[in-house]
């Protein structure tokens, strides 16, 4: 598999290197393209991918052709390369551009898979949400989801729930840190140094989400276990719905839901 980057900001930088540390991809089947060509360059010294000076040359240099640029740049882009794509599978990674959006410039006969990442994918702990419409032939599909497995975990959705998906996913590493970060400041309010407050919160949370995943048990049987009666954690938990915390982590949601 040759694969072409056409955009390589922290999303696509997050999925290549993640791809090349896991062995997934040789670094030498890796391309990229991005306007910015001293930032690109930079990038492909430290993660190790060959930089392209315009899409086109990416689109004929690979097979598998990755759309990460911004939304609102992706029309000037198809008009550039739509000649060189039969024959190529396209992928992409650009909020709203799903299959229906990709056919209305393409046709129906280009191979296409949408996918909404997280940047978790860095260190081989992302959450990929794949749109069920995808139109790559099974051995492509069963290659793309395997090659994605090798950094995170792989979720098939109808079109309809992409949008709630990614709000989770995509968002969510956003508003996790914050969670993260408050629970920090706590720690360092009562006398712990701020790189150990750090480690302490990344691995509680991180430990935590582990237990509910390979238990299977409901978050609220798991703080249940935690909440002694009479005792201390049951009075945080408290503390926490007093001030709102569940509704506030849904209002957030919300928010990003009913952004237009």
């Amino acid at each position: 598999m040759k694969l072409g980057f056409i955009g390589m900001g922290n999303m696509a930088g997050a999925l290549c290197e993640g791809w090349i540390r896991a062995g997934a991809l040789k670094a030498e089947d890796v391309f990229a393209f991005a306007p910015n060509q001293e930032k690109l360059a930079a990038n492909a010294a430290r993660i190790g991918f060959t930089p392209c000076a315009c899409a086109t040359d990416l689109v004929q240099k690979a097979d598998w052709i990755l759309m990460a640029c911004k939304p609102y740049q992706i029309e000037s882009v198809l008009e550039e390369i739509a000649p060189l794509l039969p024959g190529k599978r396209l992928l992409s990674v650009a909020l709203g551009w799903d299959l229906a959006r990709y056919q209305s410039f393409l046709g129906t006969e280009q191979a296409i898979q949408f996918i909404m990442p997280n940047t978790p994918a860095k260190v081989a702990e992302g959450v990929f949400l794949f749109e069920e419409a995808g139109t790559l032939c099974e051995a492509d599909a069963a290659a793309l989801r395997a090659l994605f497995e090798t950094i995170g975990e792989v979720i098939v959705l109808p079109t309809r729930l992409m949008g709630i998906g990614g709000a989770i996913s995509g968002c969510g590493p956003a508003l996790i840190d914050v969670l993260m970060e408050a629970f920090a400041d706590a720690a360092v309010k009562y006398g712990i140094q701020r790189p150990l407050a750090y480690r302490l919160v990344s691995q509680t949370f991180l430990g935590s989400a582990k237990l509910q995943r390979e238990s299977g048990l409901h978050p609220g049987v798991l703080k249940d276990a935690v909440c002694s009666p009479g005792g201390t954690t049951i009075r945080g938990v408290m503390a926490l719905d007093e001030k709102g915390a569940r509704a506030a982590c849904q209002a957030a949601i919300d928010a990003v839901m009913n952004y237009h």
